[in-house]
Formats: C-alpha cells, sequence, structure tokens
C-alpha cells in the first residue's frame, strides 16, 4: 500500500459508486426504495468500519504486520463492497 490517504480516497469512491447505483435504482423502480435505501445504509456502516480499520492497524511497528493488515483490508473492501453490488442487483431483479 502506497498511501493510507489514497487508501481512505478509493474507499469513498466506491461508496459513492454505490450509493449512485442505488439512487438510480430507485429512481427507476421507486417500488423498490425501503429495500435500496436500507442497503445505503448498511454501505455507510461498511464505510465506516472500513475507515476504522484502516485508522487502527493491529501493530503499527510492525512493518510486515501492517503491510498484511492494509492487504487484507483492501481485499475485504474489494469482496464487500461486491457483495453490496450483488445485492442492489437481487433487489432489483425481484
Amino acid at each position: 500500500m502506497a498511501n493510507l490517504r489514497i487508501l481512505k480516497k478509493e474507499i469513498d469512491y466506491r461508496l459513492e459508486e454505490f450509493v449512485f447505483d442505488c439512487e438510480m435504482a430507485a429512481f427507476v423502480q421507486p417500488n423498490k426504495e425501503d429495500a435500496i435505501v436500507e442497503l445505503m445504509q448498511k454501505s455507510v456502516e461498511l464505510r465506516n468500519a472500513l475507515y476504522c480499520k484502516a485508522n487502527n492497524p493491529a501493530e503499527p511497528k510492525n512493518r510486515s504486520l501492517v503491510k498484511k493488515h492494509y492487504s487484507a483490508l483492501r481485499r475485504d473492501m474489494v469482496s464487500s463492497f461486491a457483495s453490496m453490488f450483488a445485492d442492489l442487483s437481487a433487489i432489483c431483479n425481484q
């Protein structure tokens, strides 16, 4: 990981993209707005949890563990947002 600031920007970017897709889905399918809003709230909670993990590495003095922590955080971020997009697709396809 090159920079903590870049990681945080990537987290925010993924959240913005997800919220934008949720807004478009709610606009196109207004009858499913409640489920979509609930999913948006979960995404904001996910963002806050990822920020908390990013700001608090397990062992800040050990470089090896810090690298492993941030690589695991990145994998977790990618998989979590992918599952959120899958949930949004499932709601829209119902």
